[in-house]
């Protein structure tokens, strides 16, 4: 018998009852669950669920909404259900550093993320032979500052163009206006390299091989107004050793954003990720 999958996420007060409530509620629609995640944040003292199941063909996502939506307005939850077989349509970000889209783009591939490029979107023509490769549509948006806004107004029409619900910054080096992170809040990831300690501006690499580091790590995010500081979804280190040259910094620190990246692409997309304040709940398998 032919099956539909979904994933159903909420929040909400921790009150008693929602688990019992959602899973009679699939039951009820004939589902059967395969997976389900819960976590109370108690010092925000939120509620946070991930269900997914798989129903009897013909049941649609809003079918089983519509099923929760009593639940939903007893219980004060924040409620959303996806179709699960439907791969999530994304946009690409970057400049001229293309170890993280590369990698993204194998990933795809090979299927171990699922998911659909609409387009690659670049402020330098570098990526287009990777986009004409791939058969994916290359968008050049070039940023000064007399076009930047009118570039991200591009940028927009193109999301809702697309219907893509995530964009990807993969090694984009520029900075987002206030006014476009706001528009896209919870809908666009970056990835940046972090250190302990920290190096900020120019060469990061190159100050960690001076300092003599021996841990380069990466970070994955969600972007907001405040640079590089949004809520972390992703971290991953490694080790590095006195020698290690400065151009050996630079290969395992670009593998490791790909692979931070990557993964912190792959939470999101499966609803694995919910936002807590400037914090986030990300549940595994």
């Amino acid at each position: 018998m032919s099956e539909t999958s979904f994933i159903l996420t909420l929040t909400s007060d921790p009150l008693p009852g929602i688990i019992a409530a959602v899973s009679t509620a699939v039951a009820d629609l004939g589902g059967n669950i395969t997976e389900t995640n819960q976590h109370w944040d108690r010092p925000a003292n939120r509620f946070f669920l991930r269900v997914a199941f798989v129903g009897p063909q013909g049941l649609t996502a809003p079918a089983v909404e519509q099923a929760l939506a009593p639940t939903a307005e007893q219980l004060g939850l924040d409620l959303n259900v996806v179709d699960a077989a439907s791969p999530p349509k994304i946009i690409a970000m970057v400049s001229k550093f293309d170890h993280a889209l590369l990698h993204l783009l194998y990933q795809i591939r090979v299927g171990w993320l699922r998911a659909e490029v609409v387009a690659i979107v670049s402020n330098h023509e570098d990526a287009r032979r990777i986009a004409d490769h791939e058969g994916i549509r290359f968008v050049h948006l070039p940023v000064t500052p007399e076009t930047k806004p009118h570039q991200e107004a591009a940028l927009l029409e193109l999301v809702a163009e697309t219907e893509a619900e995530l964009v990807i910054l993969a090694r984009y080096m520029q900075v987002l206006s206030d006014d476009l992170t706001r528009k896209l809040s919870g809908r666009a990831i970056n990835i940046h390299h972090s250190f302990l300690p920290a190096f900020k501006g120019a060469n990061p690499y190159k100050q960690a091989y001076t300092r003599g580091v021996k841990l380069i790590g990466a970070t994955s995010h969600y972007v907001t107004a405040d640079l590089d500081e949004g809520p972390i979804i992703e971290q991953d280190v490694a080790r590095v050793s006195h020698a290690d040259t400065g151009d050996d910094l630079v290969a395992i620190g670009r593998d490791t954003e790909s692979r931070v990246l990557a993964r912190a692409v792959k939470s999101h997309l499966e609803r694995r990720v919910l936002l807590c304040g400037s914090r986030t709940v990300v549940f595994t398998k």
